[in-house]
């Protein structure tokens, strides 16, 4: 299925689980990482989606702009009063170091040219500015888990539609253009088998507790989605 396609059909499913229990979790992690780097600055998030986790980055920069490629999606991001046009990750309709901070959460894994798209990244970003990308690491419990089992996004279509890519560590750090250090790694995900035990209450609050903590200590390593934080010379 196109990706574009695939989107758009996703957007009115998008949000029905996505205000408690595990994707709640999955959001704020990955916003409590891009929130200290965004106060005051210009910030591109590629891939924004309904804008869930932009609404809160546009609270605290001086500038926030998503993209997204889905106009399923943007249409409900800009009812949220956010600025987001439609865009591909591999064309950024943006200037060179336009941002003091990129970020892309659960974008880049499903981008069939990804050193096209890390490239963009990079060329809009300004010279010691940050980039976190997130990329989905086959050396996970999350790996395990959809290769046994695929969620809907629709009545019709499943999860395997769409493209979808695992890159590990080592093979990111060597597909990373030469002007982006990497400073940090973080794990999302890192003891969740599965997305439904955080259904059940006494287990949520114990994944909750170790996902947490696993985001930034040595297991992070092995987070179904890791993220690479940069920084552009």
């Amino acid at each position: 299925m196109d990706t574009r396609a695939y989107y758009d059909e996703f957007a009115d499913w998008y949000e029905r689980d996505r205000h408690h229990g595990y994707h709640r979790l999955i959001d704020e992690l990955e916003t409590e990482l891009v929130l200290p780097l965004a106060k005051g600055r210009d910030v591109l998030e590629i891939g924004c989606g309904t804008g869930l986790i932009l609404r809160h980055v546009h609270q605290v920069a001086n500038f926030a702009v998503g993209i997204d490629i889905s106009e399923g999606m943007l249409n409900l991001a800009k009812k949220r009063g956010l600025k987001a046009v439609r865009a591909s990750a591999t064309a950024l309709p943006f200037e060179d170091e336009r941002f003091d901070v990129v970020y892309s959460y659960k974008v880049l894994s499903h981008v069939p040219d990804l050193d096209r798209a890390l490239q963009e990244a990079q060329r809009v970003t300004k010279t010691g500015g940050h980039l976190l990308l997130e990329f989905y690491n086959p050396l996970s419990l999350r790996y395990l888990s959809k290769k046994l089992w695929r969620g809907r996004i629709s009545p019709n279509t499943n999860e395997g539609a769409v493209f979808t890519r695992y890159d590990s560590l080592s093979q990111l750090r060597r597909r990373l253009p030469r002007s982006l250090e990497l400073l940090d790694v973080n794990g999302i995900r890192v003891f969740t088998p599965h997305a439904a035990l955080h259904r059940i209450p006494i287990i949520r609050r114990i994944l909750a507790q170790l996902e947490r903590r696993g985001r930034d200590n040595v297991f992070r390593y092995f987070g179904g989605f890791l993220i690479l934080h940069l920084k552009r010379h």
